[in-house]
């Protein structure tokens, strides 16, 4: 963050919900000076918020104290956030009010019909955790992260502007775009591997695999498992229109994977294994041992030596 992102121009936040994301917003502010009113309708998370100097006025469930306040940050689940909005009361000093959910068509659209579209900002931060609730929220959470910002058609120039401020503050990139393609982006982008995971939780729990049998690998493909089931099953509910598609398109591969498989196809199974390595590789993030195998190098031509390598890295990478 450089020294001047350090430097927040508004002085007062709002924040309703202390959960992983509203909690760590709530930490980096204080850590700059703001002064965070919060709500949270678990008391004992609002005590550990004051417990801890992160959070300077507890409010209760009128929201009253939000009259204060220059930003307003709406942190629940995106089945919640109509009616939160709805509970605001007037909000004079309010230039800005946002929310972190990960559908923004229906945000847009309610902030809209309740009249506060023009100071309204969809954010969707693209960083998070499986683990929920105050104490996984952390300090620096945002740090690099994108932040997708939508804004309605009645949206204040001045109110993007704040929205833009209010997260290079906490270290982020933010990125606007239309609520309708962050949507379809998010259904692949984060929807879905949420669903992958869900499905492979419940294939293996159905084989009578645990999670304590696999290995990093399976522990990677299923960490999302155990994210929020509240907040997902409003995703879902949410964003199912862009969501199923998103789902064929597996079942497409999938299929393709049976065939090839059932086929003992080699150049076919080849094909797609390789087509995957392609696209996970082509950020610059591929998995390099010196000395390697090349996928489709002749085996005899190697040496024992570079045998052996490829052999040992093939076993990290299933283990």
């Amino acid at each position: 963050m450089s020294d001047t992102a350090r430097h927040p121009t508004f002085r007062s936040a709002g924040i309703i919900g202390l959960g992983l994301i509203g909690g760590s917003i709530a930490r980096d502010l204080s850590a700059l000076g703001v002064r965070v009113l919060a709500y949270d309708r678990d008391s004992a998370t609002i005590d550990l918020a004051r417990a801890e100097g992160i959070v300077d006025e507890p409010l209760d469930a009128s929201l009253a104290g939000l009259q204060s306040a220059e930003i307003v940050v709406v942190a629940v689940p995106v089945s919640s956030l109509r009616t939160v909005l709805a509970a605001l009361p007037a909000l004079q000093r309010a230039r800005l009010i946002t929310d972190v959910g990960s559908t923004k068509r229906s945000a847009l659209q309610a902030a809209e019909s309740l009249g506060i579209g023009e100071r309204f900002v969809g954010s969707h931060p693209m960083t998070g955790d499986h683990r929920s609730g105050w104490r996984a929220s952390r300090a620096g959470l945002f740090d690099s992260a994108r932040v997708y910002l939508c804004r309605s058609q009645h949206t204040r120039g001045d109110a993007l502007v704040l929205a833009q401020e209010l997260w290079q503050v906490l270290g982020a990139r933010p990125e606007e775009i239309s609520a309708d393609a962050h949507d379809r982006l998010l259904a692949y982008a984060s929807h879905l591997p949420q669903a992958v995971a869900t499905a492979l939780a419940l294939a293996l729990d159905g084989a009578g695999v645990s999670r304590a049998a696999l290995g990093p690998g399976g522990r990677d493909a299923t960490r999302l498992a155990g994210g929020s089931v509240d907040m997902w099953t409003a995703i879902a509910r949410d964003n199912a229109d862009a969501l199923l598609p998103a789902i064929g398109a597996l079942e497409t591969q999938l299929q393709r994977l049976r065939e090839a498989f059932s086929g003992g196809d080699e150049t076919a199974i080849r094909d797609l294994f390789g087509g995957a390595r392609a696209w996970s590789i082509a950020d610059g993030e591929a998995i390099t041992t010196k000395d390697l195998l090349e996928p489709r190098a002749d085996p005899s031509s190697a040496t024992p030596a570079q045998r052996l390598r490829a052999i040992m890295h093939f076993d990290r990478c299933i283990l």
